[in-house]
């Protein structure tokens, strides 16, 4: 299975894939358009084969950012395994996608077990492992101050935050360092580098997880494997409009009046392609980087969530 050949239903998948973004201006034309003949740079980073070839594993992959980013990955050209605990969400979105190129795998990401058979589930069928996006996280509700945080749910959040990174990036390495190839991407947050907006074990894991990026960078760098981080702000998914208390109309309009970047309404395809300049070949120089997609509310004082 390790050879399985994912150009035969290429054309068909992607244009099905296309037909689920609303604004096609901020995303790649389908296949048979003139701009896909466009070479992006002298190495011919084209769309629609942006990602010809690579293989990902996308833990938390059913909902959010991590389902964004699988569909970008496939219409990009790459075979990817969706890694989640939502195994409905996760068979429903590998049947949206409708391509051999795209597995779904039940796997809880503070259980090292699942993690290993993820990354062997991706070589077994694919035959390599060439992007891991560590992007599996959880967010407690909002409002409660530091004295009166729970111990164990502070610990609940830093399993799968960070513990759950630490597995992916530790078993990503296993395959990629002796392979001398590989990206490994980890999603953070603009809590990464700021402190008071959010709840305090949040912002813990986020932080944490920008010193297991630059960590692994450091080691992994002379094994030709790459490690960065993506940090998102004001991006609706699931889990974020679960935890805030607000409706999504309310949500929606606090994020406008908070950010930074006027006249753009963030969403979780950003984030996605975001993920796809880091895990793919046109950022081969790249690694140690926390790449903030955040409209430059990071640098901004900031709006507290709480």
């Amino acid at each position: 299975e390790g050879d399985y050949s994912h150009r035969k239903s290429s054309q068909g998948r992607r244009e099905k894939i296309a037909n689920h973004h609303h604004d096609d201006r901020s995303h790649p034309p389908p296949l048979g358009s003139k701009k896909i003949e466009q070479k992006v740079t002298n190495h011919c980073f084209c769309y629609g084969v942006r990602l010809e070839g690579k293989v990902a594993v996308i833990t938390g992959g059913a909902s959010g950012i991590g389902e964004s980013t699988a569909k970008l990955f496939v219409r990009y050209g790459a075979r990817v395994v969706i890694a989640d605990i939502q195994d409905d969400k996760g068979r429903a979105l590998c049947d949206l996608l409708g391509t051999a190129d795209a597995c779904y795998v039940h796997c809880d990401v503070t259980d090292e077990s699942d993690m290993r058979n993820a990354v062997d589930t991706a070589v077994a069928r694919y035959g390599k492992l060439d992007i891991m996006f560590s992007n599996a996280g959880t967010l407690r509700e909002f409002g409660t101050g530091l004295a009166d945080s729970d111990k164990a749910e502070f610990e609940r959040v830093m399993a799968v935050n960070v513990v759950g990174a630490f597995l992916a990036t530790k078993h990503a390495a296993r395959v990629m360092a002796p392979a001398r190839r590989g990206s490994i991407v980890i999603t953070g947050s603009a809590a990464s580098v700021l402190g008071g907006v959010v709840p305090v074990s949040y912002a813990c894991s986020k932080h944490a997880v920008v010193g297991l990026m630059k960590s692994a960078a450091a080691e992994l760098g002379g094994h030709g494997v790459r490690v960065n981080c993506v940090s998102p702000h004001g991006v609706m998914t699931p889990l974020m409009i679960g935890v805030v208390g607000m409706d999504e109309a309310a949500m929606e309009a606090f994020l406008e009046r908070s950010a930074n970047l006027k006249g753009v309404k963030p969403t979780a395809e950003d984030v996605a392609e975001a993920v796809a300049y880091l895990g793919g070949d046109e950022s081969r120089y790249v690694s140690g980087a926390n790449l903030t997609v955040d409209g430059g509310y990071s640098v901004t004082k900031g709006m507290s969530l709480q």
